[in-house]
């Protein structure tokens, strides 16, 4: 299976099929973008919401790097906006600083995107441990349920976020608006339980929208039901940043948790897209067209965005194969903005209420829930962790907290599989001891040789395994370090080994290195290891450096890489000889 390389993402030979899958996407778009507006709990949220979607969904398409990526407010990035909004209107002094602060977020997360992008870190930003973000993105998944409970009771959401939501649920229910409640539980029906055949040729969302609409205005005309109203018409209003000092150092937090999050949606929403289309997406240009595209929606007043999967799902099997189909796209909700908003005032905020928790349904991520536990009670714990603390506590804590948990556990596992790595030898019998040559050698050394045996990359996390190895030197005569099997080493490891030369030397034990090739060879010379070694005590194989540490603690001399037996020699106890066939070994260094 061949994969394609994008290089140049916008071109029109796939007019026909980027114009379907343009048109498909705006479609499903305009319901999600009117929900998550409303949902956000911004001021005028349609409009919001609106210009979110097409200004995200243009920019992002245009200088992005992900062809067939649609980009418009997700799920996700609407409730980290709803409480920032939430935030900022409480600590301004009035409703439109308070706005004015909380696109300025926005337009600080799209430059941390912008920055992440230049820095070519795309590639790092979504190596995050899958129990984080599975935790976090339903705990993401039930705040947009839980703030959903008042408007599908035909009432405002209550202040104070989702503890406020919860505690206002008994008020809540004794002033329920029926209709409206018909009205919600109407479109989640619809999202549900509409027939497969019809779900591909129109979105249910759209049939939900359109349906619960015309339900409220033909079976309830003379009902007080609220609804969206009159969307302003015309270009956006101009946002320019507002900071507060007091407030300076949580609005960057809230602007990089918000870029991060939509940095992960995004590039993993591209590879998807990849695997649908068997091409390869530029995750460092991605950024930096989802950074533009958030900046510049910061500054327009609308909402953030990032990758969304149904929709770029959606536009591939509708066609969608350049970033044309991303533009149509926002050319179409364009149009709605400027042209057809009177249409969308009459739409109720019950019908909205009812999409938006259907897509906190989706979020959830039931599939790792019911099996969390038989994975791994460690894994259940962070993941279950993260759920609670992202949805009773703060999002950011409940990331960094599960980041750092997940991190020293996965930390943990690999500095016990490194130590394991690390073997102490001074017997022919160890299984390691695969070479019978030099099984014989350490036969002959009879306890007096201490090979240290390592393998693969060696880190901070055998350095404690290194160190502990130091304290049985007064044992020996001779150390042989091998490191033949060692790709990398870390500085706390090499450390550790040049701790334990330094104690060999100051106990007068002869030091061996064998190997250390490339990085590992470069590591050593920087720490000055190779230099404190004599030439002929840097050998190439196991083999050699036992001979010349056997030779040496029987007192031969090596002369002409021949070894010349003292007369008081005796044979019976310690005969070895190293002859002229061995030459080529001890040269090498």
């Amino acid at each position: 299976m061949q994969i394609t390389r994008i290089t140049n993402q916008i071109h029109f030979r796939n007019l026909q099929g980027d114009i379907f899958g343009g048109v498909t996407a705006a479609v499903i778009a305009l319901p999600m973008a009117l929900a998550f507006g409303v949902a956000s709990g911004a001021p005028n949220g349609a409009a919001v919401g609106l210009w979110g979607a097409v200004l995200v969904g243009f920019f992002a398409a245009l200088f992005g790097g992900t062809p067939t990526l649609i980009s418009e407010p997700t799920g996700p990035m609407t409730v980290v906006f709803t409480a920032v909004v939430a935030r900022s209107l409480a600590s301004a002094p009035d409703e439109q600083t308070g706005m004015a602060m909380a696109f300025t977020v926005v337009m600080l997360a799209g430059v941390f995107q912008l920055v992440f992008g230049t820095l070519k870190l795309g590639k790092y930003i979504t190596l995050m441990p899958y129990t984080v973000i599975s935790g976090f993105m339903s705990g993401i998944g039930m705040i947009l349920i839980i703030l959903q409970i008042g408007p599908m009771l035909g009432q405002a959401s209550p202040k104070g976020g989702v503890l406020g939501t919860l505690q206002n649920i008994p008020n809540l229910i004794s002033n329920i608006n029926p209709i409206e409640t018909v009205l919600g539980v109407l479109t989640i029906g619809i999202i549900f339980f509409m027939p497969q055949k019809l779900k591909k040729i129109v979105p249910p969302q759209l049939i939900a929208l359109i349906a619960g609409t015309l339900i409220s205005l033909m079976v309830f005309p003379n009902v007080d039901i609220r609804r969206i109203g009159e969307i302003p018409m015309g270009l956006p209003e101009i946002h320019l940043p507002v900071f507060s000092l007091g407030q300076i150092n949580s609005m960057l937090i809230d602007a990089l948790v918000l870029g991060m999050l939509g940095c992960i949606d995004s590039l993993l929403t591209s590879v998807i897209a990849d695997s649908l289309t068997q091409t390869q997406h530029n995750s460092d240009k991605e950024l930096i067209g989802q950074g533009i595209g958030n900046l510049i929606s910061g500054i327009c007043g609308g909402l953030p965005g990032a990758g969304a999967t149904m929709g770029t799902v959606v536009n591939i099997q509708a066609g969608g194969r350049t970033a044309v189909s991303g533009l149509t796209r926002a050319l179409i909700l364009l149009v709605i903005v400027l042209a057809a908003a009177p249409l969308t005032q009459n739409i109720p905020m019950a019908v909205l209420a009812g999409i938006a928790l259907k897509v906190g349904i989706d979020i959830i991520d039931w599939k790792f829930l019911k099996r969390a536990h038989r994975l791994s009670w460690k894994a259940a714990a962070i993941m279950y962790g993260v759920v609670l603390l992202t949805v009773f506590y703060d999002l950011i804590v409940a990331v960094g907290v599960g980041v750092f948990i997940a991190n020293m556990l996965t930390i943990k596992r690999l500095a016990d599989i490194q130590a394991e790595q690390v073997k102490a030898i001074d017997t022919p019998n160890d299984e390691v001891m695969s070479n019978e040559e030099a099984k014989q050698l350490m036969k002959q050394a009879n306890g007096r040789i201490l090979l240290l045996d390592l393998g693969g990359p060696m880190s901070f996390g055998a350095a404690k395994a290194i160190t502990q190895r130091q304290t049985i030197l007064d044992n020996y005569q001779a150390l042989i370090i091998d490191l033949n099997h060692v790709p990398l080493l870390g500085v706390t490891a090499t450390l550790a080994l040049e701790k334990m030369i330094d104690s060999a030397y100051n106990k007068s034990i002869d030091i061996y290195i064998v190997g250390g090739e490339d990085k590992v060879k470069t590591r050593l010379q920087r720490f000055n290891i190779l230099d404190r070694l004599p030439q002929q005590n840097r050998v190439a194989t196991r083999v050699a450096a036992l001979r010349r540490a056997l030779a040496s603690i029987n007192g031969e001399v090596i002369e002409n890489n021949e070894v010349i037996e003292p007369e008081s020699h005796d044979e019976g106890i310690n005969g070895y000889q190293v002859g002229p066939s061995d030459a080529a070994t001890l040269q090498k260094s």
